[in-house]
């Protein structure tokens, strides 16, 4: 909309600029997020968190559970390089300890 256009009422509430991105979702972008299952060790998720470089974050997720509420769950979020990194030395970590076996 530019300034010869004709106004009209509600024209405050339309948008500048439609391709306008929000500030922060401009900060996430090329950040990707590594949604954790409940019952990760705080400490195995501490370590992934200091050695691939990641912040944690939460997250509405739906989970699969008795009732079906969404949850705030713990993310791990960083470049795609780091997070499937630490996708990875979870997974080892857990494998170790509970011996787990990829299908």
């Amino acid at each position: 909309m530019t300034d010869n256009d004709p106004k009209y009422v509600g024209d405050e509430y339309v948008e500048e600029d439609e391709s306008a991105v929000p500030e922060e979702q401009k900060q996430l972008e090329g950040l990707f997020d590594l949604v954790l299952p409940p019952g990760v060790p705080h400490t195995l998720i501490v370590d992934a968190m200091e050695k691939f470089n990641l912040e944690v974050s939460t997250r509405k997720c739906a989970v699969k559970t008795i009732d079906v509420d969404t949850d705030n769950l713990l993310i791990l979020r960083g470049e795609l390089d780091s997070v499937n990194k630490a996708h990875d030395y979870i997974f080892q970590k857990m494998s170790e300890k509970y011996n787990y076996k990829r299908k």
